[in-house]
């Protein structure tokens, strides 16, 4: 939320282990951080990244005030020496990020910190709860409005999110990921974003008839006027009182360019292809058929092959909570610490490859092919790597290495993912608006395979990692061996 100061949002361990690091004066020893998640929400191929503008400004008002402090000396377990090293503290690091709305993958960082130990401790919790919640969103977003394909999608989900909070930052993530417009009229204002929403059926309930309260909002709203048709029997009265109402507009000389049907109740399909008969035979051909009622990517997809004639999409609750997978799990681990006048790199172990770490002060190299401009795969490097597009490169699977491919000089392109953002605890870094952000992503989507945006079982898009750091991990790997 703009201008609010979120320092104690954050994990007590957290500060347990900031006072750790003061009291072994570790504190100023300077570190990386990776921020990247394991798996794709959603059963997806790709993610979307979102909520970087909040993490920045979250760092830039990074600071323990006097109430803070209060609070935790009231819990009895700091020293009065750290409380007031606390009470100076500022983020100095830097920052380097994937822009927002670009697309993503598991393993590689989304977002880099180098700072001192104790600040990137500090920001661990609300880093990965800003970027986790609002790329959850980007992603459900991007999914749903691929189903739509070139149908209208917007976002109808506050009632029914987690909170205020959740609401507004998840319509802002929603219009990342596709959505046109939101019925949230805070984050409309906050982000920019246009406003969108017809009636409910108390409105039509409150008059004496349907035509009625169907005449007096066309009235109100001559160029949105959306009638919600279902509020007694869609096809027998809503329709044909719409249509009423259209052919009234019509002789009073209004040329609405927004005007149409809602759906919200039965079958979407039958009553979507039954009403655009009605309205075309009645010649409203341009009338819009907007549809609501718990849609999801698959229910619009479907609705889509069984040629539902629905062309603006009202989607709530399913997007909003991103209902079939609540949770996106993003990660924060330590990888490399200054030491002698060089980053040391650093690896954490585990039964489980997916949970071993990719060790070092890393960069991430997308490769595209020149000649269709497609995503050919993400590459994570040693920060002191170089590439030339004028090179080969062979390219391998980390984990089924005997999967490797060469990419041939001139064949491929290659963009760095990450972008220094904060340098020395100074914002460099200017965040696009909210729908120069979501137009950047549809080109960020049009970069991928039509395989991999599958709603099931899409193509996996690979993230490989260079051989200098393979070679690293594992070398690391076998020295930690008991």
């Amino acid at each position: 939320m703009p201008g609010l100061n979120l320092t104690l949002l954050t994990d007590f361990y957290e500060l347990t282990m900031m006072q750790g690091y003061f009291h072994e004066n570790k504190h100023e020893e300077c570190v990386v951080f990776d921020l990247f998640y394991r798996m794709n929400p959603n059963g997806s191929s790709f993610s979307v990244a979102a909520g970087l503008k909040q993490a920045i400004e979250y760092l830039e008002l990074l600071n323990f005030d006097d109430d803070d402090i209060a609070y935790l000396r009231n819990q009895g377990v700091f020293e009065e020496s750290f409380l007031s090293y606390l009470s100076e503290l500022r983020f100095t690091g830097d920052l380097y990020a994937v822009p927002e709305g670009t697309v993503i993958f598991p393993g590689e960082p989304i977002v880099k910190v180098i700072a001192p130990i104790i600040q990137a401790q500090l920001i661990e919790t609300a880093l990965l709860n800003i970027i986790n919640h609002q790329s959850l969103i980007a992603t459900k977003a991007a999914r749903v409005k691929w189903a739509a394909e070139d149908g209208v999608v917007l976002e109808f989900g506050l009632r029914r999110a987690q909170g205020p909070d959740a609401g507004i930052l998840g319509a802002r993530a929603a219009v990342i990921g596709g959505c046109s417009a939101t019925s949230n009229v805070l984050a409309g204002k906050l982000f920019d974003i246009p406003v969108k929403g017809t009636h409910a059926h108390s409105w039509v309930m409150s008059f004496d008839t349907e035509l009625e309260s169907f005449r007096k909002y066309a009235f109100l709203f001559p160029h949105a006027c959306i009638l919600l048709v279902d509020t007694y029997d869609t096809l027998r009265s809503g329709v044909p009182n719409a249509i009423k109402i259209f052919n009234e507009m019509k002789a009073a000389g209004i040329d609405s360019k927004n005007y149409g049907i809602r759906l919200d109740s039965g079958d979407l399909s039958y009553l979507s292809k039954k009403a655009r008969i009605m309205l075309d035979n009645a010649g409203f051909t341009d009338a819009i058929i907007s549809a609501s009622s718990d849609l999801d990517e698959y229910l619009i997809r479907d609705l889509k092959l069984q040629g539902a004639k629905i062309t603006l999409w009202g989607v709530g609750t399913n997007l909003i909570t991103s209902k079939d997978c609540p949770a996106f799990g993003g990660v924060y681990k330590l990888t490399a610490q200054y030491k002698n006048g060089v980053f040391e790199p650093k690896i954490k172990i585990s039964e489980t490859h997916v949970k071993i770490t990719n060790p070092g002060n890393k960069r991430t190299l997308r490769l595209y092919d020149t000649v269709n401009h497609k995503l050919i795969a993400d590459l994570i490097v040693l920060n002191e790597e170089i590439y030339n597009e004028t090179d080969d490169l062979i390219i391998f699977d980390p984990i089924e290495t005997w999967k490797n491919k060469t990419l041939l000089a001139g064949e491929y392109t290659i963009r760095e993912l990450l972008v220094p953002i904060i340098t020395g605890g100074m914002t460099i870094y200017e965040s696009p608006a909210t729908f120069d952000i979501k137009k950047y992503c549809e080109t960020e989507l049009k970069t991928l395979w039509d395989e991999s945006k599958r709603l099931i079982n899409p193509q996996e898009v690979y993230v490989d990692l260079s051989r200098p750091l393979y070679d690293l991990k594992m070398n690391m790997i076998e020295k930690n061996k008991f």
